[in-house]
C-alpha cells in the first residue's frame, strides 16, 4: 500500500461538509485521483486512528475559466471522498 499522506491530500472544510459531520458522522477529503476506496479507508484509519464504515468517492471535473488575456483555460480536476465513521468516532478538523 502507498503512504497514507500521499492518498489523503487535505480535508474539505465547507458548510455542507460541517453539516454532514454533525448530522451523519461523515467527513469530506480531497484525495489522489488514482486512489481506490480501499486505499482511502486504509489511509483515514491510519492517519486519524478511527474506524471507517464506508467510503463514497466522486470525480469533480475542472471548471472552464478565462485568463486575463481572454484565453479559455480550465481549473484542475479533483477527486473527493466522503468517509463515514463508526458511530461515536469523531475527527477534529481545525
Amino acid at each position: 500500500m502507498r503512504d497514507p499522506y500521499a492518498i489523503i491530500k487535505n480535508p474539505r472544510v465547507t458548510e455542507k461538509g460541517s453539516a454532514l459531520a454533525e448530522r451523519v458522522n461523515q467527513y469530506v477529503f480531497e484525495v489522489a485521483r488514482d486512489a481506490t476506496k480501499i486505499e482511502i479507508k486504509f489511509a483515514v484509519e491510519r492517519i486519524f486512528n478511527k474506524k471507517v464504515t464506508s467510503v463514497n468517492t466522486l470525480n469533480v471535473r475542472g471548471k472552464a475559466k478565462r485568463s486575463r488575456l481572454g484565453k479559455a483555460t480550465t481549473t484542475s480536476a479533483k477527486k473527493k471522498a466522503i468517509v463515514t465513521l463508526k458511530e461515536g468516532d469523531k475527527i477534529e478538523l481545525v
